[in-house]
């Protein structure tokens, strides 16, 4: 079994502990691939034309010995409407409200994929290929003290960061923040924003602190999923558990 250190807020490493067996899972990125496909499908919004879109017209069609297409026609003009094969018609297969988008995964299946996701944690390869920066003096995954748990400002939270090692992460997240391309701007979603530091903890004091930095994201164990812990379909983020949370992670099968 693996050994882990268990970091203070002042950046020490106070003892050392084992880690779950979860963090024994053989890594799987096709199955943690599929879980987060499935995931983002279930969560997409249905939507669809209106019904008599394209239709409102008043139209005829001429028949046949006028030496001319018989499409239906605008009765005030010569334009073709209507029919899905001219400029302005209908459409021939609109996307449909009713139509059903969800996804199916097998418990097993998914299981595996979270916890292979969650052993990837404690890989410092597959770490750095995300893109994460931190110290390589430290053990992965961080293991902090209950003390973190009740931190109640932001600037305490990135000196703890800071001490640790893993502080300059948040900082690229910060510099990667960009405008997005297209026209998903005007759409509230301007800004694409890298994930940095991910912090299971029970505790609401830090969720509070810790929400308004850059790319991070805070979680209970009990909520942990693939789009916490390999967001974009790639495994291995860079996560921060409170001494608490691994030990009840543990008691999870």
């Amino acid at each position: 079994m693996a050994k882990v250190n268990v970091y203070g807020i002042n950046g020490s490493s106070s003892e050392k502990i084992d880690l779950p067996e979860v963090f024994n899972t053989p890594y799987r990125p096709d199955v943690i691939r599929k879980s987060f496909n499935i995931l983002h499908s279930n969560k997409r919004q249905p939507y669809g034309t209106a019904p008599l879109a394209g239709t409102r017209h008043a139209t005829a069609s001429v028949g046949k010995g006028r030496g001319m297409s018989r499409v239906p026609r605008l009765t005030q003009g010569r334009r073709a409407a209507l029919a899905p094969c001219v400029v302005g018609g209908r459409r021939a297969h609109p996307p449909k409200v009713e139509r059903n988008w969800k996804e199916k995964m097998n418990k097993k299946e998914n299981t595996l994929a979270r916890n292979s996701a969650i052993a990837a944690t404690s890989d410092k390869k597959l770490v750095s290929q995300r893109g994460h920066k931190f110290d390589e003096k430290i053990t992965l995954p961080i293991v902090i003290d209950d003390k973190f748990d009740s931190i109640k400002k932001t600037k305490e939270v990135i000196d703890a960061f800071d001490k640790i090692g893993v502080y300059d992460d948040i900082l690229r997240a910060n510099n990667g923040k960009n405008i997005r391309s297209g026209r998903g701007k005007t759409r509230g979603r301007k800004y694409k924003v890298p994930k940095s530091i991910l912090i299971v903890s029970n505790k609401k004091d830090i969720q509070k602190s810790s929400s308004n930095l850059t790319g991070v994201d805070i979680v209970k164990p009990e909520n942990l999923n693939i789009e916490y812990l390999a967001p974009g379909g790639d495994a291995g983020r860079l996560t921060v558990f409170t001494k608490s949370a691994l030990k009840q992670l543990g008691g999870n099968k």
